[in-house]
């Protein structure tokens, strides 16, 4: 798996609650140059110029993965979402954290819709790109991670409708039913965004929780279809944003079918380190929410 160095913008409060699941580590060392000597006698000799192409290779290999910044905010599951598929996909990236800063009059001249997560890759027409879907679609198709994306029209064609189903209707679900107790502002057009009176806006979060239900099942039997995931045998973009999806809801105690339950530990244990340390995040934002509400 690629290394991540993290950075850090500006700790939010609930830090010292909320610790990395892993320390930031340096990326990768460089292939050391060759030597004038070591050129002249790859030049002499065939079997030296032949040795040498594997290091080329891999040099090449290792330059086309590297280079990738990525801006976000670790309590949120969008978020957790590239985090996991970065790591998940071995690319060599720099994470920074960007909690108070996405107002801010530099992060807005390349983001003006203030949004995380973020990359910032050389290939882009604008350098960034936000919107965790479009995110990890563009990077398995730069990249050629089939494993991730399959790139069978009638394969793909799933993956992205489990994606669009999912930021469609099931996530405006979870943000109603959660974001109150996470103490996130809501989207535009939400009704906790509103001056509606409070008691409406309790009204939409019931019948929010209610409503996850429905899609949750349409994820089960419709896109699972009795595959251990989305993707079949593996998992998929769409399974890195369903299961972390899924993790918000624990800060609303909501019992989850033990479908999801087991889905979401096969995802963990498939991932490994690339689910458990973003996750991490964002389960420890969740217990220090909880610990406020209950003190």
């Amino acid at each position: 798996m690629a290394k991540t160095t993290t950075k850090s913008a500006k700790k939010p409060a609930v830090k010292a609650a909320t610790k990395p699941a892993a320390k930031a580590t340096k990326p990768a060392a460089k292939a050391p140059k060759a030597s004038a000597g070591s050129a002249t006698k790859a030049a002499a000799k065939p079997a030296g110029k032949a040795s040498a192409k594997p290091a080329a290779k891999a040099k090449a290999k290792s330059a086309k993965k590297a280079g990738l910044t990525l801006s976000m905010l670790k309590p949120s599951v969008n978020n957790m979402s590239v985090r996991v598929f970065a790591r998940a996909a071995g690319l060599d990236h720099s994470e920074t954290d960007v909690w108070g800063h996405t107002r801010s009059p530099e992060y807005m001249a390349r983001n003006p819709a203030h949004l995380t997560p973020m990359i910032e890759d050389k290939g882009l027409p604008r350098g960034v790109l936000w919107e965790s879907c479009a995110i990890m679609q563009y990077l398995a198709n730069k990249h050629g991670l089939e494993k991730l994306y399959p790139k069978a029209p009638a394969k793909r064609a799933m993956i992205d409708s489990a994606m669009f189903y999912l930021i469609g209707t099931l996530y405006p679900y979870v943000a109603r039913a959660t974001y109150p107790a996470l103490n996130f502002p809501q989207y535009a057009g939400e009704v906790g965004h509103s001056d509606a009176h409070p008691d409406k806006k309790s009204e939409a979060q019931k019948a929010a929780i209610a409503a996850i239900a429905e899609p949750l099942e349409v994820f089960h039997s419709f896109f699972r279809n009795g595959k251990p995931f989305i993707g079949g045998k593996n998992p998929s973009i769409a399974d890195i944003r369903l299961a972390a999806t899924l993790e918000f809801l624990a800060v609303i105690d909501y019992t989850l079918p033990q479908w999801a339950k087991e889905y979401m530990a096969a995802i963990e244990k498939k991932l490994g380190k690339a689910y458990a340390e973003p996750a991490a995040d964002v389960r420890g934002y969740i217990a220090y929410v909880k610990s406020q509400a209950e003190a």
